[in-house]
């Protein structure tokens, strides 16, 4: 059966690594369009990575503070991280969370994926609920990772995203889930 979106469809003629570092791979890809006409796609490859809602006996949910030297101020965040070569976005949930929070869980649910900057990036971040988290262990930082750790309830955290206070995409997707699945079961 033919894709009923076939004639969305856009065709890689060449692909050309304009910088590779260890996060990002950035590309430049000349295309097909679907007009038969041809044009220039610049889009950054990614591992993909994990954000976790986590949420504490008390109901309260867990969030990092984290500063992001691209707009040179801190940002309130789920606890999330990237893929490493080789592990599954479940293990790097769990991981994520153990290093960035101390914190472990007892129960998990996957809910979903969300794709942060569909005009120039693949990147996929799965989302994950993580039930009945404990502090267990010392933080595990990397060196370079400065993060203070806090709670909020689903309600504050919702009016900081209202206020603006919360703009981080995933984080807001994460809250997106979180409300839906915490306050009406889904």
């Amino acid at each position: 059966m033919e894709d009923e979106y076939e004639h969305l469809r856009e065709s890689q003629i060449d692909s050309t690594s304009v910088f590779r570092g260890s996060l990002l791979d950035v590309r430049c890809d000349r295309v097909r369009l679907p007009n038969g006409g041809t044009c220039l796609r610049e889009y950054v490859k990614h591992q993909g990575a994990a954000v976790v809602i986590a949420q504490r006996a008390d109901q309260r949910l867990l969030f990092v503070r984290q500063y992001r030297y691209p707009l040179q101020r801190p940002f309130l965040e789920l606890p999330a991280g990237k893929i490493d070569p080789g592990e599954t976005p479940a293990d790097t949930a769990r991981r994520e969370l153990r290093e960035e929070t101390g914190y472990v869980a007892e129960q998990w649910r996957h809910l979903g994926v969300m794709h942060p900057c569909v005009g120039y990036s693949d990147e996929r971040i799965e989302i994950f609920l993580a039930s009945n988290v404990q502090r267990c262990s010392p933080r595990e930082l990397d060196d370079n990772e400065f993060i203070d750790v806090f709670t909020m309830s689903l309600a504050e955290a919702l009016e900081a995203a209202r206020e603006g206070r919360i703009t981080d995409a995933k984080t807001l997707s994460g809250l997106f889930w979180a409300e839906k699945v915490l306050d009406s079961g889904w």
